[in-house]
């Protein structure tokens, strides 16, 4: 998957920007070269949904809550670099 697009999908009424713009800035950190696009999109109704591409990564109704930062980037890591290391992150197993 060359230069995935990454949308994470925030709930506004419950004031779940600031979560996603947390979680857009740790993948980007982690995935600089990896990713090509994180958009931020806004919803209602309390969803809080991250996908890659065609692929469902975590949504917080059907996976129960949020996702610790360490699930997510093995995830999306799982995705878009299969094999990379995440040094301390994969150290947690």
């Amino acid at each position: 998957m060359a230069e995935p697009r990454i949308v994470i999908t925030f709930c506004t009424q419950c004031r779940w920007q600031l979560r996603a713009q947390w979680y857009a800035g740790e993948l980007l950190q982690t995935f600089a070269d990896e990713i090509g696009e994180i958009a931020l999109v806004p919803a209602t109704g309390g969803v809080f949904r991250i996908d890659v591409g065609d692929e469902h990564v975590w949504n917080r109704k059907s996976d129960g809550g949020f996702p610790e930062i360490t699930d997510l980037k093995r995830r999306v890591r799982d995705l878009i670099a299969p094999g990379r290391s995440l040094g301390h992150t994969d150290a947690r197993d």
